[in-house]
């Protein structure tokens, strides 16, 4: 058992003491080289052709609308067009009762044969009393009478033939019809209903869809400044000589086909200090209806030589003035003030504070502080693999 226990006390004594042995021919650690300038992401400023345009809201509208009204009074004795359906103009609407009016133009007739009856008789006496006057047959007096009955008769038969054209009119009113091709909408009344002249209500509405109007709104201080600029010659108008605009629907959905800018309104509205603009949409399949709610994007014009700076690469400053970092001599980070005009996309367009050539940082913000040299890498482009710490290196494979 002694003997055991003396084997079991050698093994330990034996394990420490390799222990020691590895321990102490291990080699220190190598201590990490140090580490070269932090890595930045640049853009190299330069100059290029950019469109301006302003995106505004607003409402659609028919470039012809038309409210059917009666002219004249009565009961509606048929409906005779679809709700809905494409009507063209001079089709038949609606039917009032005519009887009325029937007797008032047949009524009209009869006074109009009269007269022309009592005209000839009257024609007749003054032409025989002319010649007998000559020959002092008659006193002048009663020529001067007939003559004077003969004026009045040919009165008559003109004022009961216009009473003629009148009833004929308001016969015809009796068949309401469109005054315009388009599309017609819901009616309003039904047959039986009791209508007057002129009423306030309309029958119904009539929209021509094949071309839309698109009315928007800009600021007057927009509008001045865009003036403004095209003065300075910092904006050119483009080639031609409307204005384009395109159209974004409600649910963001580019429409197809692009408009004119017709015109603006002369006078600024007082409630909300902006200027109405009004732009024409071709709407051959009917895609726009009167009311949508869109958002139209107008040219505004061409800046030959912009400088634009992705919007991530500026910040402000205390003071609230728009800044960048650029890599200056020596690759040394320098903070650089910039004057900035309005987003285009997502950049800056810059007016001032910045050239061609300049390289702005755009990635890396919290290693480039102002004075320490950097390392410009192009933005975008990935990073070096990095080998992991301590890894040791791989061996070659060996050759066949």
């Amino acid at each position: 058992m002694h003997q055991s226990l003396r084997n079991f006390v050698a093994v330990i004594a034996g394990t420490l003491i390799a222990s020691l042995l590895i321990a102490g021919c291990s080699k220190p650690k190598a201590a990490a080289p140090p580490s070269g300038p932090p890595e930045v992401g640049i853009i190299v400023v330069k100059q290029e052709k950019v469109a301006l345009t302003t995106e505004l809201s607003g409402r659609t509208s028919p470039q012809l609308i038309a409210e059917v009204r009666p002219q004249v009074g009565g009961i509606i004795q048929k409906r005779l067009f679809t709700e809905g359906s494409e009507v063209s103009k001079g089709q038949v609407l609606y039917q009032i009762d005519p009887a009325s009016y029937q007797a008032a133009f047949a009524s009209a007739k009869a006074a109009e044969s009269r007269a022309e009856a009592t005209l000839m008789t009257v024609r007749l006496r003054a032409g025989r009393y002319q010649e007998l006057v000559k020959i002092n047959a008659v006193s002048q007096q009663d020529n001067d009478d007939a003559q004077a009955a003969l004026k009045q008769a040919e009165a008559d038969v003109a004022y009961n033939k216009a009473a003629v054209e009148t009833a004929r009119i308001n016969l015809a009113y009796t068949r309401i019809t469109a005054p315009i091709s388009g599309r017609i909408g819901r009616s309003t009344v039904t047959d039986g209903a009791l209508v007057t002249a002129s009423q306030p209500a309309a029958l119904a509405t009539i929209q021509q869809l094949g071309s839309m109007y698109v009315d928007v709104t800009q600021s007057s201080a927009d509008l001045i400044k865009l003036k403004q600029n095209l003065a300075s010659g910092m904006l050119k108008k483009g080639e031609s000589a409307q204005a384009k605009v395109k159209l974004l629907l409600e649910d963001g959905t580019p429409y197809p086909l692009t408009g004119t800018l017709k015109f603006s309104e002369v006078t600024v509205d007082q409630s909300t200090g902006s200027i109405t603009l009004r732009a024409v949409f071709p709407n051959p399949k009917q895609t726009l209806l009167p009311g949508m709610f869109v958002r139209a994007i107008l040219e505004e014009g061409v800046i030959d030589q912009a400088i634009l700076v992705p919007q991530r690469g500026v910040t402000r400053n205390p003071s609230g003035g728009a800044m960048v970092m650029v890599v200056g001599a020596e690759d040394k980070v320098e903070p650089r003030p910039i004057k900035v005009v309005r987003t285009v996309g997502d950049s800056w367009l810059v007016s001032d504070g910045l050239k061609v050539g300049d390289r702005v940082i755009l990635e890396g913000f919290q290693k480039a502080r102002p004075g320490t040299p950097v390392k410009t890498v192009p933005f975008g482009a990935p990073p070096a693999p990095a080998a992991p710490a301590g890894a040791a290196p791989q061996p070659a494979p060996a050759k066949k």
